[in-house]
């Protein structure tokens, strides 16, 4: 009798497509800002990428730019809505630029600092961790439609950064990351691939 395993994880981390805050550089966390049409063609664009894969589940942020991407991307159906891929909550700092806010604070950074009547880098690195310890009781691929801070943080904790390390990752607006463990050591996390998408003029991995 064959016996049969669960599929290996791996986790396809996908950063919503533009928005008006995304391509001015203004934070966007609890605000509900929609897709461009520009954001709509570049959701659009994912689904040929994605629709061979077949995913086990889906995992979607509350915000209506990551669920707008998801169906746009075909992977609305049966996506379940999970708190904890909300973006990081910006406080003060919501809807202002890194560089107007380094006016005030030279030295500022997001990854270190945090945001003033917002969330700290502890609660963020936490609610990455949480997640994370969630997803590695499931198996087979998983789509987690995110944000950029919070797609960077899962990447930074999966393998074990530093959490202040995040701020080094880019991560594109409609792009894709993968997040597995290494074959031939599979107890070992791994970042099989970084910021890749159709806009980024790179063919699916």
């Amino acid at each position: 009798m064959t016996e049969h395993y669960p599929a290996p994880l791996r986790l396809y981390v996908v950063r919503h497509g533009e928005t008006e805050w995304a391509l001015t550089g203004q934070h966007t966390g609890r605000s509900d800002i929609p897709l461009t049409a520009h954001g709509k063609d570049e959701a659009r664009a994912l689904k040929p990428w994605l629709a061979h894969i077949g995913f086990d589940h889906v995992w979607v942020s509350p915000r209506q730019r990551a669920r707008d991407t998801a169906d746009l991307a075909g992977l609305g159906f049966g996506a379940q809505i999970e708190p904890d891929l909300a973006e990081w909550d910006y406080g003060d700092y919501e809807g202002r630029t890194s560089a107007d806010i380094r006016r005030e604070r030279p030295d500022w950074s997001m990854f270190k600092d945090g945001c003033p009547n917002g969330e700290s880098p502890a609660e963020v690195c936490g609610r990455a961790d949480r997640l994370i310890g969630r997803l590695t009781d499931l198996s087979g691929n998983i789509a987690l439609i995110s944000h950029g801070e919070i797609g960077r943080a899962l990447g930074v904790r999966w393998i074990g950064l530093p959490f202040v390390t995040g701020e080094h990752f880019s991560f594109s607006t409609a792009s894709v990351s993968i997040l597995a463990f290494k074959q031939d050591k599979p107890d070992v996390r791994v970042i099989e691939v970084w910021n890749v998408g159709p806009a980024l003029s790179a063919g699916p991995q």
